[in-house]
């Protein structure tokens, strides 16, 4: 399994970013999938998961409002839609895939993980 995110970049505060999470291989469509996030000097955090068939999705309380995450497993891409974007979102964001089909905010709970993609928010 590959994992592969797109989309970061620099926006002002209040702007928007969709990033992108292509994955390779065939268990894609069977798996839960997450984004995390990790600042300069801050540990990884949870952002977002969501289920196999994409039928639930749970959030951080710090995102819940702004992000929304989605899936499509046809294309096997994960897509995490930022609005309202904050400063403090400022991170390394990761997209990860379990080898379940549920989802989960516990990052041991991730088998594979992508290189990340930068999202900067200026104030």
């Amino acid at each position: 399994v590959q994992l592969v995110e797109s989309g970061g970049g620099l926006v002002q505060a209040g702007g928007s970013l969709r990033l992108s999470c292509a994955a390779s291989g065939r268990t894609f469509s069977t798996s839960g999938m997450g984004w995390f996030r990790q600042a300069p000097g801050k540990e990884r955090e949870f952002v977002a998961a969501i289920s196999w068939s994409g039928g639930r999705t749970y959030y951080a309380d710090s995102v819940k409002g702004r992000f929304t995450i989605s899936r499509d497993n046809a294309k096997n891409t994960v897509y995490l839609q930022m609005n309202s974007l904050k400063p403090e979102d400022t991170a390394v964001y990761y997209c990860a895939q379990r080898s379940d089909r549920g989802l989960d905010f516990r990052s041991s709970q991730y088998d594979y993980w992508g290189q990340g993609t930068l999202v900067t928010v200026s104030s």
